[in-house]
Formats: structure tokens, sequence, C-alpha cells
């Protein structure tokens, strides 16, 4: 990933409704969400979430599929270890052993 395209899906991510939405998304997995539902447990208006779930998918974050009238929404888990290969590109100047505490909890290793 390079510099702008990290750039914005740090854009993307710094609205509180985009990574709220991005959030459950993760937690949702391969399973996905409907944008609807994911209106309906934000509490937020179903045009204003479309606004966002296009601003994510955008940032390379999310990625849909269309089911008949619905969208479903998914976490784009591409997109988002670009991000983390990205900010952990040059980590600790070499040292790995600073940088694995770091991979361990992000591979969920507690």
């Amino acid at each position: 990933m390079d510099k702008l395209r990290a750039l914005d899906a740090f854009a993307a991510l710094s609205q509180p409704t985009r990574l709220d939405a991005f959030c459950l998304l993760i937690k949702a997995g391969d399973v996905g969400i409907s944008a609807g539902d994911i209106s309906d447990s934000l509490g937020v208006r179903q045009n204003t979430m479309s606004s966002n779930l296009t601003v994510l998918t955008r940032s390379g974050l999310i990625r849909n599929k269309r089911e008949g009238r619905s969208i479903r929404y998914f976490a784009d888990m591409d997109g988002l270890r670009g991000l983390l290969v990205f900010l952990m590109e040059d980590c600790c100047g070499g040292r790995s052993d600073r940088c694995q505490p770091i991979i361990n909890e992000l591979a969920c290793d507690r």
C-alpha cells in the first residue's frame, strides 16, 4: 500500500460512524452485514449510512455484494492487511523483538 492509499484509509476511519461500521463488519467476518442492518445497528439513517459505506468502499477497507435489492458489506481483509503492513513496514528499525508483541496481539495470540 502506498502513502496516498493509506491516507485514504485513515481519512475513511477518522469519522465515528464509519469507524463503528468498519468495526461491525470486522466482527461479522465472512457473513457480512446488509446495509440496512448496519444502519439499524448503528442508529443511522440509511441514506447517511450509504454515503459512509461508499467512503469506506472507495478506501479499500470494505467491499460489497449485491443480493437482489439489498447490498451486503464485508470487511476487506486484504485492504486492512495492506494498511497494517504499511504501518509496520519499518517497524522498530528492523528489531523484530520489539514488534513481536504487536504482531502477537494482531494474531490474537494472547
